[in-house]
């Protein structure tokens, strides 16, 4: 507990040992008040404008993180041929396993991503999604890809807000005190959440053709991106990667624009359902909050 201090004891409101008055140069703010001062008014600004939304926002926040999973399990029921072919011919896996493995997948998926939606057993729904994103990259041969690499360690964030959502809500459940376990454990996954979702804006900005706007957006996500690792204005910079992300893939990532047989189609529909689930991560983000490693939480302590 953080012992409260009189104002004396800093030589704060004495008087001057010497008869003048006390110098209060002190007590200007610093650039890091003004800028929490100013973000403070744009979250009251946004407050107000999602107030009707705002109980909706956790299941909001839950099915978007797993969209990209149902995405990906229509996409392998209605290609399926075409999946047996490419894991049999190019990934030379036996054609018995390769029926099994795409069965799996599917199984795992639905049945993970139903019950992540509904709030059931969470713990076992995240743990069968990550080892879903394991096994494709293994599977398809995607592990040495680097922008698949950082876009899955995204979508991990985004599951594990969803670990530090449920348990969030199992401690206003019950009335007693939550155990110490449990307050770690809180606490560690809602850091790593944090920190795995910025990953996917790491890697959008290393890759493609840098312009004037790029390099802007860039700048402005980097600034948010440090904002939610360090959990500074988590609410104002979780918002503000969300406006950015969503407008990229609306712009970039218009599946829906491309003719049927265009070949990147099914790449532009991955990406844009994939962007779709940090969103959700990024909005449960901002529902739950930082978690206690933030100096959000550690400039309410003092």
């Amino acid at each position: 507990m953080a012992q409260m201090r009189g104002p004396g004891s800093y030589g704060i409101g004495a008087s001057s040992p010497f008869g003048g008055p006390v110098n209060d140069d002190t007590t200007e703010s610093s650039p890091l008040d003004a800028i929490r001062k100013q973000t403070s008014k744009i979250e009251d600004v946004l407050d107000s404008f999602s107030e009707p939304i705002k109980p909706y926002l956790p299941a909001i926040g839950r099915f978007l993180i797993v969209v990209t999973f149902i995405e990906d399990a229509l996409r392998i029921i209605t290609q399926w041929n075409d999946q047996l072919l490419y894991l049999h011919d190019y990934r030379h896996i036996p054609n018995g396993v390769t029926h099994l493995f795409l069965l799996v997948n599917v199984i795992a998926m639905a049945s993970c991503s139903t019950l992540v939606i509904i709030r059931k057993y969470s713990e076992y729904a995240v743990g069968g999604l990550i080892g879903v994103v394991i096994a494709q990259a293994l599977g398809y041969g995607l592990i040495f890809d680097l922008n698949f690499f950082l876009r899955n360690l995204s979508v991990m964030g985004g599951l594990l807000m969803v670990l530090s959502d449920s348990w969030v809500r199992k401690t206003k459940a019950f009335a007693g005190l939550p155990t110490l376990e449990e307050k770690d454990r809180k606490m560690y996954f809602q850091l790593a959440g944090r920190v795995l979702l910025i990953f996917l804006f790491i890697g959008f900005v290393f890759s493609g053709e840098w312009t004037i706007w790029r390099i802007i957006v860039s700048l402005i996500g980097l600034v948010a991106c440090v904002m939610v690792v360090v959990g500074f204005k988590t609410k104002f910079s979780s918002t503000l990667l969300v406006v950015i992300l969503s407008i990229f893939n609306l712009l970039v990532n218009n599946f829906w624009t491309l003719h049927e047989h265009h070949p990147h189609k099914d790449f532009a529909k991955y990406d844009f359902f994939q962007i779709l689930s940090i969103v959700g991560g990024l909005l449960l983000l901002t529902n739950t909050g930082p978690g206690q490693f933030s100096i959000d939480e550690k400039k309410k302590v003092y």
